[in-house]
């Protein structure tokens, strides 16, 4: 296979061919059109970066579908969770007293700080605490999206954990004690 070479036109011959069926596969799991089209690419991502894992005597359709099958479920998996966690902040808002106007911009300014801190991080760092914790993924889940094993997941976490709180301490002071 030309494209498990390295060609670059082979593998954009079987995009083409397949772009409708994954783009179907995602749309069947996820009935959302935006959410298909993304698992879609992604899949094609994937593939194209594992291409020496696919065994050249098996159909590459089959293979494609899996890996936009497994995108797709963990896509819903992972909404499932945001609706469950959006779920659990009505409920907790719905017993508590709105807060204070001030309060609520300050929260909401200490939240911009501590994204604009992550997005100073290197790709990586950024991907493991996302990981972690904007889906709330396990250390196991988080080896099967990056494809590591679990005691990468962890040490990666930790480092970037710390690379995050020095960050934080150096050039965000007014935080310190907010991300521990």
């Amino acid at each position: 296979m030309l494209a498990r070479r390295g060609d670059a036109a082979a593998f954009a011959v079987l995009v083409r061919a397949y772009q409708d069926a994954a783009f179907r596969t995602a749309f069947l799991i996820l009935r959302d059109a935006a959410s298909a089209e993304d698992v879609a690419q992604e899949a094609f991502v994937r593939a194209y970066s594992h291409l020496a894992r696919f065994r050249e005597e098996e159909a590459f359709k089959p293979w494609l579908l899996r890996i936009v099958t497994n995108l797709a479920l963990n896509e819903q998996r992972s909404r499932a969770r945001r609706i469950g966690l959006l779920e659990r902040a009505g409920q907790l808002l719905s017993r508590e007293p709105a807060p204070e106007p001030q309060e609520a911009i300050e929260a909401d300014d200490e939240a911009a700080e501590v994204l604009q801190a992550l997005n100073r991080l290197r790709g990586d760092d950024r991907v493991i605490l996302y990981l972690r914790y904007f889906l709330e993924l396990d250390e196991r889940e988080m080896a099967k999206v990056i494809n590591r094993p679990p005691g990468t997941v962890k040490s990666r976490l930790h480092r970037a954990s710390q690379r995050l709180r020095q960050l934080i301490e150096a050039e965000y002071p007014e935080l310190r004690g907010q991300n521990d």
